[in-house]
């Protein structure tokens, strides 16, 4: 009975996120935040014994996945306190611009977060959060594959080993990945702006002292 996923995002621009569990429970996810409306919204999808809860607002979202055991109290507790700490480390603006996993280091909180809600669900710090949030009773719950393509079925596989090291190397991976990708764009935008300068200097230089060289020239 614990929470087993968290992240923050932007659209369906994921901006950092967290797990303790292996799976494929990321793939649901990207489906349910394709289709998160842009208003602010509370919604619970059920997906066989699995909840997926999110807190939409102002475009950035905050989403958790937990045991359906684990009921909804605890888990809008626990995004609650993440958006609160989200907004206060980066602020709206910088989470409206960031690229995928931009802000990746934030999933150091996450993990925090969610071992903390997952092992002190009675806390007085959960009882302070859930005093700022509206009564779950009202947050409604609606069907996973309300979120999914007819005839589209996605197989939910979680595999409780706890296997951080796999996980932490998948998401370092895909960071670096974008990290290098980012940096050969602009390496090439640099390498274009370095010969369009040449180029430019060469003319101009070539049209004053005359063509093919630069010899002609004199102080």
């Amino acid at each position: 009975m614990s929470l087993i996923y968290g992240l923050v995002a932007h659209g369906s621009t994921i901006l950092a996120e967290h797990t303790n569990s292996s799976g494929n429970f990321a793939t649901v996810t990207q489906a349910i935040l394709e289709k998160i409306p842009p208003n602010n919204s509370k919604l619970t999808y059920v997906y066989d014994r699995y909840l997926f809860h999110y807190i939409c607002e102002d475009g950035i979202t905050y989403m958790c996945m937990a045991d359906d055991s684990f009921g909804r109290r605890v888990p809008f507790a626990f995004l609650q306190d993440l958006k609160d700490k989200f907004l206060s480390t980066y602020g709206k603006d910088r989470a409206l611009h960031s690229p995928p996993y931009g802000l990746n280091e934030f999933s150091r909180v996450i993990a925090k977060q969610m071992e903390y809600f997952s092992t002190h669900p009675g806390s007085d710090r959960l009882k302070q959060v859930h005093g700022e949030i509206e009564q779950v009773k009202d947050v409604m719950v609606h069907n996973i594959e309300r979120v999914l393509e007819r005839g589209e079925r996605i197989e939910l596989l979680v595999d409780k080993t706890d296997n951080l090291n796999q996980q932490a190397f998948a998401f370092k991976k895909r960071s670096t990945q974008l990290k290098r990708a980012m940096w050969w764009k602009n390496t090439k935008l640099m390498c274009m702006i370095v010969l369009a300068c040449f180029l430019i200097t060469y003319f101009v230089a070539a049209s004053v002292c005359g063509f093919p060289a630069f010899g002609s020239c004199r102080a």
